[in-house]
């Protein structure tokens, strides 16, 4: 039997209690923070070249998908208040290790796919913002994925050194994200109220494919799904917050009322900015839409020089939250003794996990040269397909696993309409499957499944370890405290 030594003792001990530092008001800003950031800048697009001036709808869809998902989240959080999130619903409702597994890694690589989004995002509006100003920069593909590139190895940067998750911190990052949005949003009604807008526009459906109506719709709001997700991260603020059972349930849906009320505005404006008929060529530049009707809708004023780089806090800010957050489940399931140990090693002064580090931005930089270079489609539409994909089949089994732990006699204080789990498993299952897609954006499923197979490779590897050199068995030991 090995002793173990005093420098691997966590001077908290064992199971330290978080500090509960969030009310109400923290709460829904982080909740609001989360869910907007890059996606807004990289959907609405690619939303309004399959339903024209309908572009608002799909918002609206995904958020009554998504919020569905949130009520069948809220009834999990409130009656298991432990911040593990999807895995701990999964593992506690079938108890196969393997399948709590999978959901994990799934989380992980969709963090991971959508870091890689933000930073192409914001590689292009960095490279937009230089030029505006008169710069000589380069643009096109090569120089955005070299900056996109770069921007991710900063990350990785920060991250080793350390960086505390400051609530406050957030806030000013979510105001600054709402900031750029209220900008766009002001431009749009500006252009309204000056009558040069054609209003009958948002309500007419145009297509660039045979698509009629409804699948139009669903292939567009599997789209604005990218939009909505970020709501799932606050359960894992549970331990953090103050009396969570009674506030949650409200902030989450508030938060997330929030968000469609921001997307259902920004997309009117688009349509209300960008003259018909040159949607496609604003798209065609890709993520720089609502650039676009800043540009457009206000020519006069230099908004147009500051809103890029607004823009790159925003995404930043998005890239960083999931980068933190995908390395630290990787040190989490390395503890486990689910993924090789190897993962779950820190630098030994700052205590940061530099191996899951260095692993999710190894993984990050390969996804951003293989899509930008191999994939038939755009690298911003393929990452951030990606992600809803995974997350859409994520949110699939949680909503099964809620309605299988209503057999479970622990009650919490909220429960959803008996309907709604049945219901939000099956929408986000049709918004997963390939219908809801079009044929060159199939790539995320090979994206999504070659991830996936190299977690399987890597759970595989340490279950031979465990059995051939440890004589033990390879699962979850404290599913509780994964992300502790």
């Amino acid at each position: 039997m090995t002793t173990q030594s005093s420098d691997d003792v966590d001077v908290n001990g064992p199971t330290p209690d978080l500090k509960r530092v969030l009310g109400p008001r923290l709460l829904l800003l982080f909740i609001v923070g989360d869910i907007l950031g890059a996606g807004i800048y990289a959907v609405t697009g690619e939303m309004a070249l399959e339903v024209g001036g309908l572009v608002w709808l799909p918002f609206i869809v995904a958020f009554v998908v998504a919020t569905l998902t949130a009520f069948s989240y809220l009834e999990l959080v409130t009656k298991y208040p432990q911040a593990a999130g999807a895995a701990l619903y999964t593992h506690k409702a079938f108890g196969i290790h393997f399948v709590t597994f999978l959901v994990a890694f799934a989380v992980i690589c969709s963090g991971i796919t959508s870091a890689s989004t933000s930073s192409n995002l914001l590689a292009t509006n960095l490279l937009a913002g230089f030029d505006g100003l008169g710069w000589d920069v380069p643009q096109g593909d090569t120089a955005i994925t070299v900056v996109a590139m770069l921007f991710m190895v900063f990350l990785a940067g920060v991250n080793l050194r350390g960086v505390g998750e400051s609530v406050k911190f957030n806030v000013v990052l979510t105001l600054i994200e709402m900031t750029a949005l209220v900008i766009v949003i002001a431009i749009g009604f500006w252009v309204m109220v000056k009558g040069d807008a054609d209003m009958g526009r948002i309500v007419v459906f145009h297509t660039e494919s045979d698509r009629g109506l409804f699948l139009a719709v669903t292939v567009a709001t599997a789209i604005a799904f990218f939009a909505m997700v970020g709501f799932e991260d606050s359960v894992n603020m549970v331990e953090e917050t103050h009396e969570p059972e009674r506030i949650f349930p409200r902030v989450m849906l508030t938060g997330l009322g929030i968000a469609v009320i921001f997307y259902v505005l920004v997309a009117i404006s688009v349509i209300a900015v960008i003259p018909e008929g040159q949607i496609e060529a604003v798209v065609s530049d890709e993520g720089k839409v609502l650039l676009a009707v800043v540009e457009k809708g206000a020519p006069g004023l230099p908004i147009d020089k500051i809103f890029p780089f607004l823009t790159v806090v925003a995404v930043a800010n998005t890239a960083l939250l999931n980068m933190l957050m995908a390395s630290r489940l990787l040190y989490g399931l390395a503890h486990q003794d689910v993924l090789p140990r190897t993962l779950g090693k820190v630098l030994p002064g700052r205590r940061t996990p530099y191996a899951g580090i260095a692993f999710s931005t190894v993984l990050a930089l390969g996804l951003i040269v293989v899509v930008t270079f191999l994939a038939d489609t755009s690298v911003i539409s393929a990452l951030s397909g990606t992600t809803a994909l995974l997350l859409l089949c994520v949110f699939t089994v949680v909503n099964i696993a809620c309605i299988v732990l209503r057999r479970d006699p622990v009650e919490g204080r909220f429960r959803a309409p008996g309907w709604v789990p049945f219901a939000g498993a099956a929408a986000c299952a049709y918004l997963a499957g390939p219908w809801a897609r079009d044929r060159e954006d199939w790539v995320q499923y090979e994206v999504a499944g070659g991830l996936l197979l190299l977690g399987i490779v890597l759970w595989a590897c340490t279950w031979f370890t465990n059995r051939a050199v440890r004589a033990q068995k390879t699962g979850f030991r404290d599913i509780e405290h994964l992300e502790e």
